[in-house]
């Protein structure tokens, strides 16, 4: 547990700021799951709709993302409450929604054919900073704001050593998941064709593809490169879980 007087113990848990190992296949101590999973359906996940920063943040990212990619994000909220729920229920108690939801709303808002084109850093860390801002200026609290901040500059820091920050790590689960099949049997399949059917891919899987290699050319120097110029966007491309779906809403 962290000691950091910046936050207090409880927001620590509630905001996903706990350690835990960087590595997904070690925080599932090598196994398809640790709790079998539960089937749900989209209209019985919660959404913190309550919430007023998560409404305006709502908004916010259906006005600048495309449609592929804002379905893309509501489905990692689901796809994440699900893991929370069923693999995580002790920290699942602690975390805020809302936390969750702002994470997964945004994590990609550095993806956007303007904001790809109005910085020289990697779409993660310029997503991040957004966030952080946007956030904040919403009235979001610092240990909330700087959490949805740090996931999304390392949503996708995949690794093997060192820690990242709970809510990092589900936010990897979760895209990795939608993006590449990774850990297919971390959700049950009722919950998998449910939610795409809510928020269809409509070709979600060639259309990251394309916009990791746009950012690439753009950036040889991009962070996305450390998953392997020609592994990551062919493996988003050829995602053989999710490609029943994949023309679902064209």
């Amino acid at each position: 547990m962290s000691s950091t007087p910046a936050a207090s113990a409880d927001d620590i848990a509630k905001h996903g700021w706990n350690a835990v190992p960087v590595d997904g296949n070690a925080i599932l101590s090598g196994k398809p799951y640790l709790h079998k999973p539960s089937p749900l359906r989209a209209k019985d996940i919660p959404f913190p709709s309550d919430d007023p920063i998560v409404t305006r943040v709502q908004e916010y990212a259906k006005k600048h993302l495309i449609e592929q990619t804002y379905n893309h994000s509501m489905r990692v909220y689901h796809w994440g409450y699900s893991i929370l729920k069923d693999q995580f229920p002790e920290e699942f108690g602690k975390l805020s929604l809302s936390t969750w939801a702002l994470a997964c709303l945004l994590h990609d808002i550095g993806t956007t054919h303007d904001n790809l084109r109005a910085t020289l850093m990697s779409f993660e860390f310029y997503g991040g900073i957004l966030a952080l801002n946007l956030t904040k200026e919403l009235g979001a609290p610092q240990a909330q704001a700087e959490a949805v901040a740090e996931a999304i500059i390392r949503h996708q820091d995949l690794g093997t050593v060192g820690t990242i920050t709970f809510l990092g790590q589900v936010i990897q689960l979760a895209t990795i998941y939608d993006n590449m099949g990774i850990n297919p049997q971390i959700i049950d399949s009722v919950t998998r064709d449910d939610v795409n059917k809510a928020y269809p891919r409509k070709g979600w899987s060639g259309c990251f593809s394309k916009t990791i290699r746009e950012e690439n050319g753009l950036k040889p120097w991009a962070h996305t490169t450390h998953l392997g110029e020609e592994d990551f966007p062919e493996g988003v491309k050829n995602n053989e879980l999710m490609k029943p779906y994949d023309s679902q809403g064209l």
